[in-house]
Parts: C-alpha cells; sequence; structure tokens
C-alpha cells in the first residue's frame, strides 16, 4: 500500500519580508560590482524565500562614493546623457566630471541599471542610501564589533 503525500508548494507572502540593512564600502571597487551588490540586495535575491514579484529587498548603504573606480578607459569615456525633452536639450558629461560633481549619481544610475523595470524599481531605489563618505545618519544599524 503507497502512502499518497502532497507536496504543496507554499507561497511567500509581504507580510514575511522582514527588511534588515547591509553596508557596501564602495572605496577601491569596481563600479559594476558596487552596483550588482547592491542590486541583488535592493531586490532580496539573497535570501531563500526570495519571490520575484514581492518587494521583499534589504536597505542598502553605500559609502566612500567618490572613491569608486572603473576600469581601461572608462573614466574619459562612458558618457552619461539627460536629455530634457526639448530641440537641444541633450546634455551629455564624462565619468570623470560627473564623479566630481555628484559621486552619488554614479552609483545610482549604476544600480538603476541593474533593477527590474518595473513598479518595483522605485521603491527599491528609495532603499538605497548613498553618501560620499563614512559619515552617514545610520550608523546605529550597523554594530561596532
Amino acid at each position: 500500500m503507497i502512502k499518497t503525500h502532497t507536496h504543496a508548494t507554499k507561497s511567500t507572502s509581504a507580510s514575511v519580508a522582514c527588511p534588515t540593512w547591509k553596508l557596501i564600502n564602495a572605496k577601491g571597487k569596481v563600479l559594476g560590482k558596487v552596483a550588482a551588490e547592491a542590486a541583488v540586495y535592493l531586490q532580496g535575491k539573497q535570501k531563500r524565500n526570495y519571490v520575484a514579484n514581492i518587494d521583499m529587498g534589504d536597505n542598502v548603504v553605500v559609502i566612500n562614493s567618490s572613491g569608486v573606480e572603473v576600469t581601461g578607459r572608462k573614466a574619459t569615456q562612458k558618457e552619461y546623457t539627460n536629455y530634457s525633452g526639448y530641440p537641444g536639450g541633450l546634455k551629455k558629461e564624462i565619468f570623470k566630471d560627473l564623479l566630481k560633481r555628484r559621486p552619488t549619481d554614479v552609483i545610482r544610475r549604476a544600480v538603476s541599471g541593474m533593477l527590474p523595470k518595473n513598479k518595483l524599481r522605485d521603491p527599491r531605489l528609495a532603499r538605497l542610501h548613498i553618501y560620499t563618505n563614512s559619515v552617514h545618519p545610520y550608523a546605529r544599524f550597523f554594530p561596532t564589533k
């Protein structure tokens, strides 16, 4: 006699998601590696109960964004564009100039490009906190050892 077992998959609900805080130090790291790590944490893909249609990611704090690096000749060749929608409204800026002017924008644009383009993108980017140096207001979430 064979006993029958039901193998029902239990779906994850939004109430199960409990976001934690992750700290990423960008000093001396490559831009793509930092952005990929932040995107994984923001989506919650490192959690074993990850579901793609539920926002169960963590809060991410990136410090020392002014110390991020790129490989090869990207510092002088990588262009960021912004179009206002008007004729002649296309503005271009290279990586090294944007890094001097607004180092947080470099990381925010890279992480935004690595997140899925859906309705969860804006709430995920709202949990991304980027600072140019190591001083940030979320130190209480990271206990010292």
